[in-house]
């Protein structure tokens, strides 16, 4: 049976429809990431930059849910920490190392930056969602054929062609569009969906 955030997302974006299968994917694949322990890493370009802190910010605090404490941590962490903190996703956007990003672009090479952080946050089990609207930017294109060789889950964010990203990622979500601003229209119940998927399946009984 459909989740009912994927269907809430279909009634109001029925253009979707040809992505669920995938969405699905993607859904099953970070679930699988974060009950073992491991991480996601985001990365993009741009307006797939913000999107990338965006999920970051859904996953990492209550997004449609409180998500209160345990018993066990409000003892720990005494009722002030408590009452004002939430459980989070480990999550991780690449975009916001702006000294790591500014010192590799000017020793290094900056197409790189990605794929270098991937390498040294990242590790087998974590899973890694690069967003690139035509399918083709360079620097998420390295970053995913790092993860892949680190073992890690690979899932693409992309236009209808799919471009080089959709032969690298073990799911490419394909929206139907090939208009920059229309795809990243799209993009935003894409990740919305997944974001609130997981969030009811490791979230609903905490509130």
């Amino acid at each position: 049976m459909r989740h009912k955030r994927l269907q809430a997302c279909i009634e109001k974006h029925p253009e979707l429809e040809a992505c669920v299968a995938d969405i699905e994917l993607a859904g099953d694949l970070l679930k699988q990431t974060f009950e073992e322990g491991g991480k996601l890493l985001l990365c993009g370009n741009g307006g797939s930059a913000a999107d990338s802190d965006h999920i970051a910010g859904e996953l990492l605090k209550g997004f449609d849910s409180k998500r209160p404490l345990t018993p066990e941590w409000r003892e720990k962490l005494g009722d002030s920490l408590a009452d004002n903190l939430q459980t989070g996703l480990p999550v991780i956007p690449l975009t916001g190392f702006n000294a790591l990003s500014t010192a590799y672009a000017n020793d290094c090479d900056g197409q790189y930056t990605f794929a270098q952080l991937a390498f040294a946050l990242g590790q087998s089990g974590d899973a890694l969602m690069g967003i690139s609207t035509s399918g083709n930017s360079a620097n998420v294109l390295h970053a995913l054929k790092t993860a892949r060789a680190m073992e890690m889950s690979t899932i693409g964010l992309t236009g209808e062609s799919g471009g080089q990203l959709a032969e690298l990622v073990d799911c490419c979500i394909r929206v139907p569009s090939s208009v920059v601003w229309e795809i990243q229209e799209l993009h935003l119940p894409v990740y919305h969906t997944l974001c609130l998927m997981l969030e009811d399946y490791f979230f609903s009984e905490a509130d």
